[in-house]
């Protein structure tokens, strides 16, 4: 870089990218060296919550840049028919639940080699999905995944603290 350039802004995605990028997409920032600095190494902003519909492209996706997957971390409670195991390309992954919260999924690649990815809600208007998601592939954020959605208004509310009315009395 120059002395002239300006570096990019967090929240902005490089020119071009923005178009791209729209739900069932993932941005990877893939470091495969010991000194991984940022918390993330990436982030998928799925269609829908139907993990069986979901998940096959992300990891053939992933599969095509890292080689064979092992295993998948996600949160039970954040999917929709949750298998035990996927098949991608022949070769079986195997789905674990870990409490991570419906923020992160973590896919293991051999024995110990884990990428963390941060989840964008399926409903997150764009424009903030595109901020989380750059936020989440900066070499130097250390930010977790769950306050990258609060500050860029893509967190989803939790059902407890919506209002609701049965109209019944």
């Amino acid at each position: 870089m120059t002395g002239s350039e300006t570096p990019p802004d967090a929240r902005h995605l490089p020119t071009g990218v923005h178009h791209a990028v729209r739900p069932g997409s993932a941005l990877l920032r893939l470091e495969t060296t010991e000194a991984r600095e940022g918390v993330l190494d990436g982030a998928w902003w799925p269609r829908s919550r139907a993990i069986g519909a979901e998940l096959p492209a992300l990891l053939r996706a992933l599969t095509r840049h890292l080689g064979p997957l092992t295993r998948v971390g996600l949160d039970t409670a954040a999917w929709e028919g949750l298998p035990t195991r996927i098949v991608v390309d022949d070769r079986v992954v195997h789905i674990d639940s870990f409490p991570v919260g419906d923020d992160t999924i973590l896919i293991t690649r051999g024995d110990q080699d884990i990428y963390s990815l941060l989840v964008v809600p399926p409903d997150t208007a764009p424009e903030a999905a595109h901020a989380a998601m750059a936020q989440a592939v900066r070499a130097d954020n250390v930010t977790q995944a769950d306050q990258i959605l609060i500050d860029t208004g893509s967190a989803r509310t939790p059902l407890d603290q919506r209002t609701w009315t049965s109209g019944l009395d």
